[in-house]
C-alpha cells in the first residue's frame, strides 16, 4: 500500500501556525475572549437564511428549509455536498456509480441518475449564489463554508431551471477585515492526513480579504496485487483553495468576489463485480465488501474545478437594493474504469471532460410598508465536451468491441422573475411570484465502431450530426402565512418548477449481426434518436406546514407535508448494450406525497437533533413500448422511511476548556436504483431488485476538548472521532448490464470505519 510523507503535506499548516504565533503576540491583552464568544447558549440559536434572496430568519420562511450553521459543519464533518445524506428530511444523496465526485441529489423522491452532462440535475446546487450547471464535479472541496440551506420542494420561480426538486445553498464566509484565522491536522487510519488553514487578513484601505486551504491524503482501503493496473484503490488525494475579498468602494456600494479551486487525483470507487451469469466471471464476484481487488485497465478519477465570482450590492436608498451576482466555472474531469472489476479485459470504459458556464443575475430587492418584493434578470450559458472510449470483451478475440462514443452540448437560457410578499394585515403575508424562462439547447454526437484496434472506426452517428430545440417554462409560486406569534407560524404553498429538455448524448445501436441487416436504416435510427429531443419534466407542487418555537426558545417543532404531480418525468434507462447506451424519454406522469418532520430541543449544554421523512411515490403513467406499466416499474432514490438523529452536548466545562460530544446517526429504507420492471414480464430487461439498496444506517461520533485558552486571544481543540462507527457494509449503488450482457452487475459499498484525531488552533 502507497505511504505518503506527512512531512510533504505540512507547509501551508505550520505557516498558519506561525502566523498564529505572531498574531497573539501582536494583539492587546484587553481583546476579546473567543472561548468565552463560543461557549454553549441556554437557546436554540437563530438561523438567518438567504433561502428567498433575502435574509429571514429561518423559522419565518414560508418554505421547507433546513439550514446548518459553520458550527454544525464542523462538528459534523461536514466536507462537501455528499456529506449531507438523510441529514435533512426528504434529501438522499448517493455518489454515482464508480466515482467520488459526482453527486446525485434526490430531494422528495426526484433525482438524476444519469451522470453525464448532457444531462440536468434535479436539484440545483448554488455556492455563493452561483449555479453548478452539472453533476460532474459537483462534490469538490469547499473551504469556509458558513453556512448551508436545503430548500425542499420546486424552487421555480426565485432560482429557475432545475431546481424542479429542491436547491442546495452552499454559503461561504465573508472575510472580518481583522487578522485572525485557524489551521488543523487531522490523522487517520488508513495514513489518512488532512491539514486545513484559514487566515483573515487586516484590512486594507477599502478591502477586506481571507484565504482558505484544505489537502487529505489518505490510502485506498482495498489492496491489489503487484499484477494489478493500479498499486491501491479508494484512495484520497485531494486539495482546495478559496479567496475571498470584499471591498466597500463606498458606505452604499459593496463588492464581493470569490475564487474557489479545487484539484482531484485519485483512483475511483472500486467497481467491485456483484452479480455475473458470465462462468469464467463467477470466481471475481462476491456481495460482500471487499477489500482486496485486482484490476487489469488503468484506474483513475481526475478532476479540476475552478470558480470565480463576483456580487455587486448597491443600497440606493429608501429600502431599495440593486444586487449583481456575476459567475464563470469550469470543469476538467476525466476518469478511467475497469467496469468489469475483474483482472480480466472485459468492460474498461474512460470519460473526458472540459466544461464551462457562466451566468449573471441582476436583482432589484426592496420594500414597502406592508411587504417586500424582489425581481430580476437572469442568464445562464454552458459549452461542454465528453469523449467516452469504450472496449468490451477484449480477451474475446471474436466477440470484443471498441467504440468511439464523443458528445457536446450547449445551453443558452434567460428569464425574468419577480416575486412580492404583502401583508394585508399584521399577522397574514401573503406571497406571488412567476418567473418566465427561455433557453436553447444544442447537441453535436459521433459514434462509431470496429472489431480490431487497427482498423479504423465505421461510423454509425457520423461527425457532425448535431440538433437544437428551444424550450420554455413558466413558473409561479403562491403561499400564504399566518403568524400566530413570533413562535408559531403556519403557512400554505403552491409551487412549480422544471427540468430542462434536452438531447440524448450516448444513444448507441451497434448493428446486431443479422447479414441481412440494412445498415442504411440503422444509421438512420441512430441519427434519428439522438437528433429527437426530449421535453421538460415538470412538477407542481402543494405543500402545508408548521413552524414553531416553544419552552422559551428551547424546542423547535417544524412539520411539512406535501402532495406533487409529476408530467412528462425523464427516464434514463441503461441498455447496457452498444457503448454502454441509454434512452431518453418522458415516459409519463407520477403523483408523489410526504411528511417531514423536524426537531431541536437544547437542555442545558446540551442539543438533540431529528428529522424524518415519509415518501409514497407513485407511477400514474409509465409508457415503454406504447404500453403503459405503470404497475411495474420501480422507482427511483426514494426510500420510503429515512430519519436522522443526533446529540450534541457540551459534558463539562473548566477553565482549561470544555468537554463536546457528538452523535450523529443517519438511517435510510431501501430503494431501488434504476427504473426497471418489478417483477419479470420481460426476460430480456434488469430487474430492479438486482441494483436494490438496502436499508441501512451510519453512525458518526466525535469527542473534542474544545475552547483550550492559548494566549491572550487564541482558543485551541483536540478532537476524537469515528466515521461509519458500526462499519456498515451496505452497497450503496449499482450498474446492472442486463440479461444481454450476461447480468454483469458491479457495486460500490459504504466505506468502512474510519477513525482519527485532529487538532485546531484559533486565533
Amino acid at each position: 500500500m502507497r505511504q505518503e510523507n506527512p512531512m510533504r503535506l505540512r507547509p501551508l499548516a505550520l505557516a498558519a501556525l506561525c502566523a498564529y504565533g505572531s498574531g497573539v503576540a501582536a494583539q492587546p491583552a484587553e481583546s476579546a475572549d473567543p472561548a468565552e464568544a463560543r461557549r454553549a447558549p441556554t437557546q436554540i440559536e437563530e438561523i438567518v437564511v438567504t433561502a428567498q434572496r433575502r435574509e429571514e430568519r429561518l423559522q419565518d420562511v414560508p418554505l421547507a428549509v433546513t439550514a446548518f450553521p459553520e458550527d454544525q459543519i464542523e462538528a459534523r464533518g461536514i466536507d462537501d455536498v455528499g456529506d449531507l445524506n438523510a441529514l435533512a428530511p426528504g434529501l438522499q444523496i448517493s455518489r454515482t456509480p464508480s466515482n467520488t465526485t459526482i453527486s446525485q441529489v434526490t430531494i422528495r423522491g426526484i433525482s438524476q441518475i444519469n451522470p453525464a452532462i448532457y444531462w440536468d440535475p434535479a436539484v440545483g446546487i448554488y455556492v455563493d449564489g452561483v449555479y453548478i450547471g452539472k453533476a460532474q464535479g459537483s462534490i469538490f472541496n469547499l473551504v469556509d463554508l458558513s453556512r448551508i440551506e436545503v430548500l425542499r420542494g420546486p424552487q421555480g420561480t426565485l432560482y429557475g431551471r432545475n431546481t424542479l426538486a429542491g436547491a442546495i445553498n452552499l454559503v461561504t464566509r465573508s472575510p472580518s477585515g481583522e487578522f485572525g484565522g485557524e489551521a488543523s491536522l487531522e490523522i487517520g487510519n488508513y495514513n489518512a492526513f488532512v491539514q486545513r488553514a484559514s487566515v483573515d487578513l487586516p484590512r486594507m484601505g477599502i478591502a477586506s480579504i481571507s484565504i482558505g486551504a484544505r489537502s487529505e491524503q489518505r490510502d485506498g482501503w482495498i489492496d491489489t496485487p503487484s499484477s494489478a493496473s493500479v498499486p491501491q484503490l479508494n484512495d484520497r488525494s485531494n486539495r482546495g483553495l478559496r479567496i475571498a475579498a470584499d471591498f466597500d468602494f463606498s458606505p452604499s456600494l459593496l463588492g464581493e468576489y470569490r475564487f474557489d479551486q479545487s484539484r482531484v487525483d485519485q483512483t475511483n470507487n472500486f467497481t467491485q463485480l456483484y452479480r455475473i451469469e458470465i462462468p469464467f466471471l463467477q470466481p471475481f464476484a462476491s456481495r460482500e465488501r471487499l477489500e482486496s481487488a485486482n484490476v487489469d485497465a488503468p484506474s483513475f478519477e481526475r478532476s479540476q474545478v475552478q470558480g470565480h465570482s463576483f456580487t455587486l450590492s448597491w443600497n440606493v436608498g429608501n429600502g431599495l437594493e440593486i444586487k449583481s451576482i456575476s459567475g464563470y466555472r469550469r470543469l476538467d474531469w476525466n476518469d478511467s474504469l475497469d467496469l468489469d472489476g475483474s483482472p480480466l479485459p472485459v468492460v474498461w470504459t474512460q470519460r473526458f471532460t472540459d466544461y464551462e458556464q457562466i451566468s449573471q443575475d441582476l436583482q432589484l430587492l426592496g420594500g414597502f410598508d406592508r411587504g417586500n418584493y424582489v425581481a430580476g434578470l437572469y442568464y445562464f450559458g454552458d459549452d461542454g465536451q465528453t469523449n467516452n472510449p469504450q472496449s468490451f470483451f477484449v480477451l474475446d478475440p471474436s466477440s470484443d468491441a471498441y467504440f468511439d462514443s464523443r458528445y457536446g452540448t450547449k445551453t443558452g437560457a434567460w428569464a425574468a422573475y419577480g416575486q412580492v410578499d404583502f401583508r394585508p394585515v399584521e399577522r397574514l403575508t401573503l406571497t406571488a411570484g412567476v418567473r418566465y424562462t427561455r433557453e436553447k439547447k444544442e447537441i453535436e454526437r459521433a459514434f462509431g465502431l470496429r472489431a480490431d484496434p487497427a482498423d479504423p472506426f465505421f461510423y454509425l452517428i457520423p461527425e457532425g450530426t448535431e440538433a437544437s430545440e428551444t424550450f420554455d417554462a413558466t413558473t409561479p409560486t403562491f403561499s400564504a402565512a399566518w403568524r400566530f406569534s413570533s413562535q408559531l407560524n403556519v403557512y400554505a404553498r403552491y409551487a412549480e418548477g422544471f427540468k430542462s429538455g434536452g438531447f440524448n448524448g450516448e444513444f448507441s445501436q451497434p448493428p446486431s449481426g443479422d447479414p441481412n441487416e440494412d445498415i442504411s436504416e440503422l444509421i438512420a435510427l441512430n441519427i434519428a434518436e439522438t437528433q429527437t429531443p426530449f421535453k421538460p419534466e415538470k412538477q407542481q407542487s402543494f405543500e402545508i406546514g408548521l413552524k414553531s418555537s416553544l419552552a422559551d426558545g428551547r424546542l423547535m417543532l417544524n412539520a411539512a407535508a406535501f402532495h406533487n404531480s409529476l408530467d412528462d418525468f425523464q427516464a434514463s434507462i441503461f441498455l447496457g448494450s452498444g457503448a454502454a447506451a441509454t434512452v431518453v424519454r418522458n415516459a409519463g406522469e407520477a403523483t408523489i406525497q410526504g411528511i417531514e418532520l423536524e426537531a431541536a430541543l437544547r437542555l442545558g449544554s446540551t442539543m438533540l437533533m431529528a428529522n424524518y421523512a415519509w415518501l409514497d411515490p407513485e407511477y400514474d403513467e409509465f409508457i415503454d413500448g406504447g404500453v403503459n406499466v405503470a404497475d411495474n416499474r420501480a422507482f427511483v432514490h426514494a426510500p420510503e422511511h429515512s430519519f436522522n438523529l443526533a446529540l450534541d452536548s457540551e459534558l463539562l466545562r473548566r477553565d482549561w476548556g470544555a468537554v463536546r460530544a457528538v452523535v450523529d446517526y443517519a438511517w435510510t429504507d431501501d430503494f431501488y436504483t434504476y427504473p426497471y420492471q418489478l417483477e419479470v414480464t420481460n426476460p430480456g430487461l434488469q430487474l430492479a431488485r438486482d441494483s436494490q439498496v438496502d436499508a441501512h444506517g451510519v453512525l458518526n461520533l466525535r469527542l473534542a476538548v474544545t475552547d483550550v485558552p492559548l494566549g491572550a486571544r487564541g482558543s485551541g481543540e483536540i478532537a476524537l472521532w469515528m466515521r461509519n462507527a458500526l462499519d456498515d457494509d451496505t452497497a450503496t449503488n449499482f450498474i446492472d448490464f442486463g440479461p444481454g450482457f450476461g447480468s454483469l452487475t458491479i457495486a460500490n459499498f459504504e466505506e468502512p470505519r474510519t477513525v482519527g484525531i485532529s487538532g485546531v488552533v484559533r486565533w
